[in-house]
């Protein structure tokens, strides 16, 4: 199957990008002047908070800049560090905004989808809920192939589902949930790519066993694959594999429906 390619969203910006940029900085500053003078000792003087709001400002920058280039570990250190030091703040819900992509865009996908969880299940109506949800789904689904099927040309799709159909739930509930979410199209277009990916693995699955003589087992998992997963583009092969099963099942008639309904549904298609 053709590798489709996407476009990765910022959790600081509101338009596609392909690297993080900094938020305001004015803005962030003030973030920190709010946050900071909690965390320090009642005693520090007007300096030392300046001098601290500097420091953490110039941390944050550090670390998105290292994302920003590619040297995701050492963003994530950076943004790890701030967040230990003020982990019940507001500044630490952006920090695990800034953390869940880098985890993702560094491969860590296990702590990218803990902290997309952890972030909204501690903040259930976060504007920034639909970034999680986003970037969840993203660390379940890889968009091309890895090194080795590159290299040996084996077809992903017939390697067994696993985390996609988590990836596909999470898109899903981003685009039921937030329809007007900048993500929303995005995860669509990645919904279909996902559908058309099973529905080729069921496929393939299918035909393992018409080849082998478990017609039954082949039509079952044919029709699954075509109720499961209706207008992706494995329908077509599903309806051949389904009239094959029958065929040599002796079911003369149902073998014939079938294949009205392949041949007015995809009248181009000759059957293989």
């Amino acid at each position: 199957m053709t590798a489709v390619q996407f476009t990765v969203y910022s959790p600081t910006l509101n338009a596609p990008t392909t690297r993080i940029m900094r938020i305001d900085r004015r803005h962030f500053r003030l973030l920190l002047i709010a946050v900071l003078p909690l965390a320090l000792f009642a005693c520090a003087s007007n300096d030392e908070v300046k001098t601290e709001v500097q420091n953490i400002t110039e941390a944050y920058e550090v670390a998105q800049e290292s994302v920003a280039r590619g040297n995701y570990r050492r963003g994530i250190q950076i943004f790890e560090a701030i967040q230990a030091r003020f982990p019940f703040s507001d500044l630490a819900r952006q920090i695990q905004l800034e953390l869940m992509y880098a985890y993702y865009k560094a491969e860590m996908r296990e702590q990218a989808v803990e902290t997309a969880d952890t972030f909204m299940r501690e903040n259930p109506i976060h504007p920034r809920v639909d970034y999680a949800l986003y970037i969840k789904a993203l660390a379940y689904y890889e968009d091309e192939p890895g090194l080795l099927e590159r290299v040996f040309r084996k077809d992903i799709d017939k390697r067994p589902p696993k985390d996609i159909e988590l990836a596909y739930t999470s898109l899903r509930r981003l685009v039921e949930r937030f329809p007007a979410s900048q993500y929303a199209p995005d995860a669509e277009q990645r919904m279909v790519a996902i559908k058309n990916r099973l529905s080729e693995y069921e496929n393939h699955v299918a035909d393992y066993y018409l080849r082998r003589g478990a017609y039954v087992a082949a039509l079952n998992r044919a029709k699954d694959a075509l109720e499961a997963y209706n207008g992706a583009v494995g329908n077509a092969r599903s309806l051949q594999i389904m009239a094959a099963a029958y065929d040599n099942l002796g079911m003369a008639e149902l073998a014939a429906d079938t294949r009205r309904v392949l041949a007015e549904n995809f009248p181009d298609l000759s059957e293989s």
